[in-house]
């Protein structure tokens, strides 16, 4: 699905950062857009920066059911710093929460979550619906084999007392004196 991504553009609240970059809204099935002006409010403005497309993967299905079970369920879009004149990029938008840890774990992106509208949540739902299985768990059984029966391989075959098991053996000549 199509998703159109605004960005507000504001001014920064420190000398070392001069704009600050923030998601507001996504737009479901938006037109492509490249730093379309849609509002200006003083030094603060909004644009329709791009449009990019939510993929669902079957794999992930259970990334998704996370991600809709929470509080507020999101969509997490991924912005990286850009020689552009804007200064930052769209990357990718994703509903996957497991998806958006791993780009907020580099520390080189930055993540903005942005909450889901209803119809979004139905279409993730739907998708979920139809393809999350449920992993069932399955503890794993000992066998019955008894292993404390033989000690098999342990020490060198060579030495044939049962003291030391573990000593290097003696050559042949050392063992004549």
């Amino acid at each position: 699905m199509p998703l159109g991504i605004v960005i507000r553009k504001s001014p920064g609240v420190t000398r070392w950062a001069k704009w600050n970059w923030r998601v507001v809204a996504v737009l479901p099935g938006a037109a492509p857009e490249d730093w379309r002006e849609l509002r200006r409010d003083g030094d603060a403005v909004e644009f329709h920066a791009a449009t990019v497309d939510l993929e669902l993967w079957h794999g992930e299905a259970e990334s998704y059911l996370t991600g809709l079970s929470t509080r507020v369920p999101s969509i997490y879009v991924i912005l990286t710093e850009s020689d552009g004149p804007q200064g930052v990029d769209v990357l990718l938008a994703t509903a996957s929460p497991y998806e958006a840890q791993d780009y907020a774990d580099s520390g080189e992106e930055i993540v903005e979550q942005v909450p889901m509208s209803e119809a979004l949540m139905a279409w993730v739902r739907e998708f979920v619906d139809a393809h999350y299985e449920e992993e069932v768990f399955v503890k794993r059984k000992r066998d019955k084999k008894r292993i404390d029966l033989v000690q098999d391989g342990i020490g060198d075959a060579r030495i044939s007392t049962a003291s030391d098991v573990y000593r290097a053996p003696a050559s042949k000549k050392a063992a004549v004196h």
